[in-house]
């Protein structure tokens, strides 16, 4: 078999039966050939890499000062190539299953408060009605007011986000079904300033650019996807958080989807209901959200307690 064979049949699994998105496949791609190129090096190959080649190579990373969550990331993509290759019988071991992967502090999640939230909203949704403007313009400052309100309505994934299909959000149904990752189904809930900015947009959009061709997505854009892309999506973002006082590089789409979560937690939603919200498949991976409550709440205490002092 061919020194890049392996690698393609595990990502033709991961696709197949995982429902793994282009973008968790080119990342996988990524690690696992860098992992192959230094095999190569070594004249080994995943099909007779050993134990101490994986080592090696985890030596090497540490070397070259890779942070060591992405080389537990690595370890990770690694781990499940070879696990892929021994459940296939396509070697006889895995080299993999007795080595620790680097110890790593899982690093709390960037939040915004509420306060930061509400003015982003509100510079984002400036200027829309004003005529004076360009119209191109007015209709970009609609998209980013819908897409900011409707991130942190539903705490969607930037790529769920982008990728809404335009039949997604109809008049008087707050609810939306979102196809995430591994195509699973969830159901979220929009509250009405999403539900009213993006009948804004639609409707600018209808008044303003009547002659454009029709789309299948909710923000659609020119290029090969069809859709806005998540790059430019965020670049408006962080043009809005200047605009707005805030740090550009501390606003991202992500960062709004942490928001949505620790405020629904902050006001005393139950863990798993925001769990199935953000479609985590394991709850502790939701329970980070906690810890940054739990933070804050130390935080005040040793700020404001009288006897923190003694």
């Amino acid at each position: 078999m061919a020194m890049a064979d392996p690698i393609n049949a595990f990502l033709d699994m991961m696709a197949a039966e995982r429902g793994a998105s282009a973008n968790t496949l080119a990342a996988y791609r990524r690690d696992l050939e860098a992992y192959d190129d230094f095999l190569g090096q070594v004249g080994k190959a995943p099909l007779t890499a050993t134990t101490e080649d994986v080592r090696a190579y985890l030596a090497l990373l540490a070397r070259d000062g890779l942070k060591a969550s992405t080389a537990a990331r690595r370890l990770s993509a690694i781990r499940q190539l070879h696990a892929f290759l021994y459940r296939e019988q396509l070697r006889g071991d895995d080299p993999t299953m007795i080595i620790e992967g680097p110890k790593r502090g899982r690093p709390l999640p960037k939040v915004m408060g509420i306060e930061d939230v509400d003015r982003l909203l509100a510079v984002a949704a400036e200027g829309i009605d004003d005529a004076s403007r360009p119209r191109a313009e007015r209709i970009a400052a609609a998209r980013l007011s819908a897409l900011l309100e409707l991130l942190y309505a539903t705490g969607l994934r930037v790529t769920e986000l982008v990728t809404l299909p335009a039949s997604a959000i109809r008049p008087g149904r707050q609810t939306l079904i979102v196809t995430g990752k591994g195509n699973k189904e969830r159901m979220v809930v929009l509250s009405e300033p999403a539900i009213n900015a993006v009948s804004r947009y639609n409707a600018l959009r209808q008044e303003l650019q009547a002659d454009a061709p029709a789309s299948k997505f909710l923000f659609p854009a020119d290029g090969e996807a069809g859709h806005l892309s998540r790059q430019v999506f965020a670049r408006d973002l962080k043009r809005a958080a200047a605009a707005a006082g805030l740090a550009p590089e501390k606003v991202s789409p992500h960062v709004l989807r942490h928001a949505f979560a620790s405020h629904l937690l902050q006001g005393g939603a139950d863990l798993r209901v925001v769990q199935q919200l953000l479609g985590h498949a394991d709850i502790a991976t939701t329970q980070i959200y906690t810890h940054v409550i739990d933070e804050r709440a130390k935080a005040m205490v040793r700020d404001l307690h009288p006897l923190a002092d003694d």
